[in-house]
């Protein structure tokens, strides 16, 4: 008997359900307890010198991004919708966080970040989880590799003991300030940053399980205490970190201050809800669950909002924290909300030490998540793609860097959306008004001698699947869908027939790339069939030519499968 689709309408209701209620529900054990206890403690480490140095470089204090890993990272796994997911603070609010706090205070963070956790909350409830699938690719890659830049540029003075009286916001004018201060030159910090860096890169190639920031911190504040070594440390720059959380404040609100921090409290909405979403897909791949947008994007706001409150900064979905959380062993969001109770029994219990972290050693660590942030294979596969889609890379990179995040954002978004039009508009296909995806028993043409559709002539372990209309950044994640609404093993083949598919952009061919590996990982082999100039050539541009081995090409359907039936 051949695979079929399940079709059933969900209620309204369960799309926001937290996943810790369906796991409870589900049963929870000892042995799940466990398991949580161990990924937890393990995130919290990698996640303790992480907050701080993100605090510190988004231009606030590091008790902040503490603060925030605990209350928002707390919220984040109890109310939202992925099994896994840590949240926290992260590097894309670095740039968008130093900017807010330059120009309206720290007060004006606190009033931005609960606006956009209402924002946020509202996303959800209007179920705008799905949307986030309209962000093509190159708009995700560019700011964020605008944002390493930024992050890393920002860490130069920590990196070398630059005395700065202040560093300015604008990217040009930062550099010309290192420039200026190029004479206060520390080598005592240079030994301590770098190795610092050392330390991390070693552990993270030789032995990739153990906490890489940890270590490098306490040996960096372990050698600076013992030599007495001249540098800046938490303690001689901010005074240490109190030993307990701060009691709730709500901030003062007046109508000209909405307006003013409007713009910012939009991007930050923005980042946190396309950040989260994006790890949750993350964790769905590296697990084979499924999360639940909207309750995340509900989440997040409650949790944002949560921060505010306490003082904190603002917080999403950290994907590296979550991976590491999910390869830990985590079983349900009790992972994440121990996650945070550990950072909070530091804070209680061992917050006089953060006095003795060396400026440097943080530098040394932001560097590595410039580093992780700048997705340089990602940018370097898309400077293969079609011309549109790079401009739109670039575009939104350099004003990143130079300009601003929201005008990046804004620009990038539009600018593919233009695209998009331009290239439908030379699209030649009489099925455009169609549905654009199609999956149902009138799908597999032609039938085969008049008889039953050609679904009951396939031969045993292969299934068919027929696209039509472009693959663009708009529906491309159905191929994952179509995955996912498999019932019971996967099948030896796909065959998938593309001959109605006229235009793929990169975020579709990114979106193939995965539904291959997912195969790949599964030993089932794909087949695309009558494949148009267009698709062919963007997919050789891409690395999936001829010659890639993780799919085949034939000319048509009965000569996939000749392929299948002589292999």
């Amino acid at each position: 008997m051949h695979n079929a689709v399940k079709h059933s309408v969900t209620p309204v209701w369960h799309l926001f359900v937290p996943k810790l209620i369906t796991v409870l529900r589900e049963g929870y054990k000892a042995r799940d307890f466990r398991d949580d206890a161990i990924a937890g403690l393990t995130v919290a480490i990698v996640a303790l010198p992480l907050a701080m140095a993100l605090a510190i470089a988004s231009g606030a204090t590091p008790d902040k991004g503490l603060v925030t890993a605990i209350v928002a990272g707390f919220m984040i796994s109890a109310l939202g919708g992925s099994r896994f997911q840590i949240g926290g603070p992260t590097g894309a609010f670095v740039v968008v966080v130093f900017n807010v706090i330059h120009a309206h205070g720290y007060d004006g963070l606190v009033l931005a970040t609960l606006m956009a956790g209402v924002m946020l909350l509202i996303a959800g409830i209007a179920r705008f989880g799905d949307w986030i699938k309209y962000i093509p690719d190159p708009v995700v890659t560019g700011f964020t590799s605008g944002i390493a830049v930024i992050i890393f540029s920002s860490q130069i003075g920590d990196l070398f003991g630059l005395s700065l009286a202040s560093v300015p916001a604008d990217f040009f004018a930062k550099w010309g300030a290192f420039w200026q201060a190029r004479g206060s030159f520390s080598p005592w910090a240079a030994g301590v940053a770098f190795g610092a860096l050392g330390v991390i890169i070693v552990l993270r190639r030789a032995a990739p399980k153990l906490p890489g920031f940890l270590i490098a911190v306490v040996a960096a504040s372990l050698l600076v205490y013992l030599m007495n070594i001249p540098v800046d440390t938490i303690g001689s720059r901010f005074g240490g970190i109190p030993s307990s959380l701060p009691m709730p404040n709500f901030p003062e609100i007046s109508f000209t201050r909405l307006q003013e921090l409007l713009p910012s409290a939009f991007t930050i909405a923005f980042l946190a809800g396309v950040e989260s979403l994006l790890s949750a897909m993350v964790a769905d791949g590296m697990t084979g669950r499924r999360h639940r947008s909207n309750c995340e994007l509900v989440a997040q706001g409650a949790a944002n909002m949560a921060s505010a409150l306490f003082g904190g900064m603002p917080a999403t979905g950290a994907i590296a924290r979550t991976a590491t959380n999910i390869r830990s062993g985590a079983r349900s969001p009790i992972a994440g909300m121990l996650h945070a109770l550990f950072i909070l029994l530091f804070i209680l219990l061992l917050s006089p030490l953060a006095s003795f972290i060396p400026m440097a050693s943080l530098a040394a660590i932001l560097v590595i998540v410039a580093w992780n942030m700048s997705e340089l294979e990602k940018f370097r596969s898309l400077m293969h793609a079609p011309r549109g889609d790079m401009v739109v890379l670039l575009l939104t990179f350099g004003l990143t860097v130079m300009v601003d995040l929201t005008v990046a954002i804004e620009v990038g978004v539009v600018l593919a959306a233009i695209l998009f039009m331009h290239r439908m508009s030379q699209v030649e296909t009489t099925e455009f008004g169609a549905a654009l995806w199609q999956h149902d028993e009138d799908d597999f043409e032609p039938r085969l001698n008049g008889g039953p559709a050609q679904r009951d002539n396939l031969p045993a372990g292969v299934e068919v699947f027929r696209l039509n209309g472009p693959l663009f950044f708009g529906n491309a994640g159905r191929l994952g869908d179509i995955l996912d609404a498999l019932i019971g093993p996967w099948p030896g083949t796909f065959i998938l027939r593309m001959r109605d598919v006229p235009m793929v952009d990169a975020t579709g061919v990114g979106a193939l790339g995965d539904f291959l590996h997912r195969c790949q990982a599964h030993g089932t082999k794909v087949i695309v069939t009558g494949i148009q100039p267009q698709p062919r050539q963007i997919l050789n541009q891409m690395g999936f030519g001829a010659d890639s081995p993780a799919l085949q090409f034939a000319g048509d359907f009965q000569a996939a499968l000749a392929l299948v039936r002589g292999a």
